[in-house]
């Protein structure tokens, strides 16, 4: 029988497209979202806030698997924030008896050195793995495309800026992945019986310094962009920089730019046995992210 998903976030940057892509393969789609009655996507729109858990029963019901994409980045509490929304999301599966919880969290060694960002993404992870619902983890550094706040930053500061002033971090390695790989892999564990439980680290083909991601999506753009770097630029100084260079508001500058100094690579790739595929490359995710932006403002 077909089975009936529910996907939080679905009105959101990756919550959309995983809803399109289920409604797709013909996955019956219950899109969670405060404002159903604006909500033009993928699926069936259902009215919940994972603040309130009356309104995530209702949601759930029925429901077979169920997708967390959702976070607080935006609010200086998003820690406590985050964790209560999780706590009220496992306990809501848990009552319905959903079968699996797929949750998409963020890459970085547990070695006590993750940013608070990064943390909060683990600390979720806890929660929701300590319900009786099995979840699969997915953890993905940089998503690159259309309406992702992080790629949003790299696009404007490369477009903006004649040069670049910029802190020690922004030679920290990370491994972006394209955004159709990261909701390929995203569709792609709901089946597998050995996705059950698991923790899966997942990204692009190359591993990038951000001045080189910057860089890169400069070229790409007909530009340059040379680059001084200053060692006192502190991560607080960024973001508040940020904050004047890019659209992006003020917490999240400051949560993103604090994860920034962590590196985020992949190092272990059973994704790929999983969910095999060939991986899209940075700069084809860069093209496909300005090609959908173009698209969207005609």
């Amino acid at each position: 029988m077909t089975k009936t998903v529910l996907v939080s976030g679905a009105s959101g940057f990756i919550g959309s497209h995983v809803a399109a892509k289920l409604a797709e393969d013909g996955y019956r789609v219950r899109a969670m979202t405060r404002h159903p009655d604006k909500y033009d996507g993928a699926g069936e729109p259902v009215a919940a806030d994972v603040s309130d858990p009356a309104s995530l029963r209702e949601a759930f019901a029925g429901v077979d698997v169920a997708y967390y994409l959702i976070h607080s980045l935006d609010s200086d509490d998003f820690e406590e924030r985050d964790a209560d929304a999780a706590r009220n999301f496992a306990e809501a599966a848990a009552g319905a008896g959903v079968e699996r919880i797929v949750y998409l969290g963020g890459l970085g060694a547990d070695d006590g050195e993750l940013s608070a960002h990064l943390r909060s993404r683990r600390e979720v992870e806890k929660i929701l793995k300590a319900g009786p619902v099995p979840v699969t983890v997915l953890r993905a550094a940089v998503v690159i495309g259309h309406g992702g706040i992080s790629w949003e930053m790299t696009r404007q500061l490369a477009e903006r800026l004649p040069a670049m002033v910029t802190p020690r971090w922004v030679n920290t390695r990370t491994q972006p992945i394209a955004l159709p790989d990261a909701v390929r892999y995203l569709v792609g564990v709901l089946e597998p019986v050995e996705a059950r439980g698991r923790t899966y680290e997942i990204g692009g083909p190359e591993v990038l310094r951000y001045i080189d991601m910057l860089q890169r999506v400069a070229r790409i753009q007909g530009s340059s962009l040379p680059n001084v770097t200053v060692p006192l630029l502190t991560p607080r100084l960024s973001s508040a920089w940020l904050k004047f260079v890019t659209d992006v508001d003020a917490a999240t500058a400051r949560n993103l730019v604090d994860s920034m100094t962590t590196e985020v690579v992949v190092r272990d790739d059973a994704i790929t046995r999983v969910v095999p595929g060939e991986r899209i490359g940075y700069d084809d995710a860069v093209r496909l992210a300005l090609a959908e932006r173009e698209q969207v403002k005609r």
